[in-house]
């Protein structure tokens, strides 16, 4: 985990750099400090060199706590227990009077490892907010669901609550549906033709009696989830959280037939989610959608913040 000082926050009003960044797109407001950390960073130049796309992010994750008055935090990787304690590095030193930020793509995870996340990040604030530039699947839906404002635009996506497992020797993620509907549709050809038994036992060779029932117990207790994620935020009352939940469960849990169901800004609005439709012409848009490239054109795995730093590999390893 990496960590360094945070960029002075004085320096030139000119907009040009010593090395050569561009920072005349950014907002106004934005531009003074940013240009600041860039003609003086605190590192050694060889340090800050090899480690500039890096320091290129946290420029921008300052920039938007300035702006905004908040801390910035970015969880780009699947949700699983190991994420529990490097997300911890992201706000452990929080200030819970302060409002938190948190910009995240995940493709799903541990519905589990959702709940524990978002109750952590809403002890560490005064009010937490999610961000989605992309997509947020799954368990990353299950952990915005704990959120006092879920900050979406054109080209953000929910999706289904629906559990998934790692599957296979590159640990690719399947929901708990598939597997489940993979082995039924198995059983009921071999008993029609017993011939084809061979054939379905190679096409489900990763797949385990215990991982199906795991799967059937992750999607009976969905439920139970998605109560514990939407509790977790403070300002709901128990009555709030029953009414959430009945409204919910049907167009979350139940009806969804696949994992990659798209619920755009409009329809998780028509759930009574508390969303917050960004204006993709907005600075805090344009902002979050300039870092967002730079996490995306990284393919990496990332938690990342104004002053710590942790790449976990690529989105396709485990």
């Amino acid at each position: 985990m990496a960590r360094e000082g945070g960029a002075s926050e004085s320096g030139s009003s000119s907009r040009d750099n010593s090395e050569g960044r561009e920072v005349a797109d950014l907002p106004d407001e934005l531009v003074t400090a940013t240009e600041s950390a860039i003609v003086h960073p605190n590192q050694s130049p060889l340090f800050h060199a090899e480690n500039s796309l890096r320091y290129d992010r946290q420029l921008l994750i300052r920039a938007y706590e300035g702006a905004y008055d908040c801390r910035l935090i970015v969880l780009i990787d699947n949700l699983f227990a190991y994420s529990i304690n490097v997300f911890e590095e992201l706000i452990f030193d929080a200030n819970p009077d302060q409002d938190l930020h948190l910009l995240l793509w995940t493709p799903g995870g541990d519905g589990e490892t959702a709940v524990r996340l978002v109750r952590s990040a809403q002890e560490r604030c005064k009010e937490l907010t999610v961000i989605i530039p992309d997509l947020a699947k799954s368990a990353g839906t299950i952990l915005a669901l704990g959120a006092h404002h879920i900050l979406m635009g054109p080209t953000s996506d929910l999706g289904p609550i629906d559990p998934q497992f790692q599957v296979g020797p590159t640990g690719g993620l399947v929901s708990a549906k598939d597997i489940i509907a993979a082995v039924e549709a198995a059983e009921t050809a071999v008993q029609t033709r017993p011939e084809t038994y061979a054939l379905h036992s190679a096409l489900l060779a990763d797949v385990t009696a215990l991982m199906v029932q795991q799967a059937r117990s992750a999607l009976a207790r969905s439920g139970d989830v998605m109560r514990e994620a939407l509790i977790s935020n403070p300002s709901r009352s128990e009555a709030d959280v029953k009414e959430m939940c009945e409204k919910l469960r049907e167009p979350l849990i139940d009806t969804p037939k696949s994992h990659g169901a798209i619920l755009g800004e409009k329809d998780a609005d028509k759930m009574g989610l508390p969303i917050t439709f960004a204006n993709p012409t907005s600075d805090q848009w344009q902002l979050i959608w300039r870092l967002w490239m730079k996490y995306w054109s990284t393919g990496q795995r990332i938690y990342e913040g104004s002053s710590v730093s942790k790449a976990i590999g690529p989105w396709n390893a485990q």
